[in-house]
């Protein structure tokens, strides 16, 4: 009789390599060579000149006109990667600034600054808009060589709109996280390796050090109060940040007109600069197996297979976003711990990460509510004593007054804001869903039951410090999102 044979295994996706992404071991999604402070090639000096001044041209309101009178360069003289990214952030700047830098936006982008943005970001496979890859991951130097740019005293801007060193520091600050989280990447890579040869203390040391990480960019991240102010930054940085979608209120209808020389272009529509569109963020829910559903969907429902994650993975690099989903496929810890339930040290390593991602997110809140929540309650305060007081209406269209024109709109409901708090908790609640141990679950619940006879150590370590968060619903609109109460996202939006 002939030999039966097994039916063979089930091929199991390759687990990613970083040089295949161009992605860094230690410094993880900033580029691998630092970016540069300028364009070598002087044909690109009127670009630098622009962007070099670009808040002497705002204030003096000469911006427009500057870049109406800029000849349409080629950009056949960038070579490089190093030499297209420092492109695609200078361009960005400069038509964020066109679009914003005026009592009321532009929503025509010239060719000037269109044409070669528009081929700069079919190169680079981004979009042409001032993306969290534009203002933040190229757009940063260390002031010494020698020393790590995951310290943020080592670490100075290229460019931004106001000159301010509030803007610097809020981009800054997520260029130290981007720098000090990069490390994560390889660990969590040989995790996925480890739990498939079920190498149980590999797991668990790999789980101990990215919890580790974890605790540390919690510690930058609480540092952005240091230099940014949060009038300042609502006011003054936040209105250059915004896309052009859903802007309606904002000023932008339609969107923007991107010149392109044809005479027949319309309208585009992006969504603005925002830390959603971190790819290390997303990360850490890729490999712990965290799945965040559409906002007020119940513990159970399916994860959505689009909105806002998918939305959001179309603004990073495009090899960035194809290495989350090739992490997707091959991401395995969240089984592994559900299969050895009984190795408590292999459990006590995943539930210490999940806690302190949910720690990192409370913190987020808390940020949240200082730069864009409690700035528009203050906003809309002023205005209203401003009304009572019979006093000339703000002239200015932007971002930041927003919400005024909403409400003499009479169209409050659909503008923003009022769900994104809860989004937020949630996002945070759902990083606690996958824990193991029943004493974990109601410690990120913030439900201070007995512990019984676990330890205080644990308790310490995983413990989340509680947030006050102001519940008042106030209208916003988030710098990459419209966000109500109906939108169908996911996931978690980052000032």
């Amino acid at each position: 009789m002939p030999a039966s044979h097994s039916p063979a295994a089930p091929m199991l996706p390759p687990i990613p390599v970083l040089e295949d992404y161009g992605l860094s071991p230690t410094t993880g999604f900033l580029p691998r060579t630092l970016p540069l402070t300028r364009l070598p090639d002087p044909y690109y000096n009127k670009w630098e000149a622009i962007a070099a001044n670009l808040q002497a041209h705002v204030l003096s309101r000469r911006l427009r006109g500057v870049v109406d009178n800029l000849p349409v360069l080629s950009t056949i003289g960038l070579e490089h990667d190093a030499e297209w990214r420092r492109a695609y952030s200078l361009l960005c700047f400069i038509a964020h600034a066109y679009i914003w830098g005026g009592d009321t936006p532009a929503d025509r982008l010239p060719a000037s600054v269109s044409m070669p943005l528009l081929d700069i970001s079919k190169h680079l496979e981004v979009p042409p808009v001032a993306t969290y890859a534009a203002v933040c991951l190229w757009n940063f130097k260390p002031l010494f060589f020698d020393e790590s740019i995951d310290n943020l005293e080592n670490l100075a801007t290229l460019n931004t709109f106001t000159g301010s060193i509030d803007e610097s520091w809020f981009y800054l600050v997520s260029v130290a996280i981007e720098a000090r989280g990069g490390p994560i990447l390889p660990l969590m890579l040989t995790a996925f390796g480890a739990a498939r040869r079920d190498d149980a203390r590999t797991v668990t040391r790999c789980l101990c050090a990215f919890a580790e990480r974890l605790t540390d960019l919690t510690a930058i991240l609480q540092r952005m109060n240091e230099s940014c102010d949060p009038t300042i930054f609502y006011h003054r940085i936040r209105p250059f940040l915004a896309g052009s979608k859903n802007m309606a209120e904002a000023g932008l209808p339609h969107g923007v007109i991107y010149e392109d020389g044809s005479g027949t272009e319309k309208y585009r529509q992006y969504a603005g600069g925002s830390n959603a569109q971190s790819s290390l963020i997303q990360f850490f829910d890729v490999a712990l197996g965290i799945r965040h559903r559409s906002t007020g969907e119940a513990a159970g429902a399916p994860a959505p297979k689009h909105g806002f994650i998918q939305e959001m993975r179309k603004y990073m690099p495009a090899a960035h976003a194809r290495f989350l989903e090739d992490s997707s496929r091959a991401a395995n810890i969240r089984e592994y711990v559900d299969a050895h339930r009984s190795d408590r040290a292999v459990c006590l390593a995943y539930d210490a990460c999940l806690a302190m991602l949910s720690a990192f997110r409370d913190k987020h809140i808390s940020i949240v509510t200082r730069y864009i929540i409690n700035p528009s309650r203050e906003a809309r305060a002023r205005s209203r004593g401003r009304e009572d007081m019979d006093a000339p209406p703000r002239k200015r269209v932007n971002l930041a007054t927003a919400g005024k024109l909403a409400q003499e709109k009479g169209s409050q409901r659909g503008t923003g804001g009022t769900a994104l708090i809860p989004f937020l908790k949630q996002a945070r609640d759902e990083t606690g869903e996958p824990a193991v141990e029943e004493w974990t679950k109601r410690f990120m619940k913030r439900k201070m039951g007995s512990v019984g006879s676990v330890d205080s150590a644990r308790v310490d370590m995983l413990l989340p410090q509680p947030t006050v968060v102001d519940k008042e619903n106030v209208d916003v609109k988030g710098l990459a999102w419209s966000w109500t109460m109906e939108d169908d996202v996911g996931g978690i939006c980052m000032v």
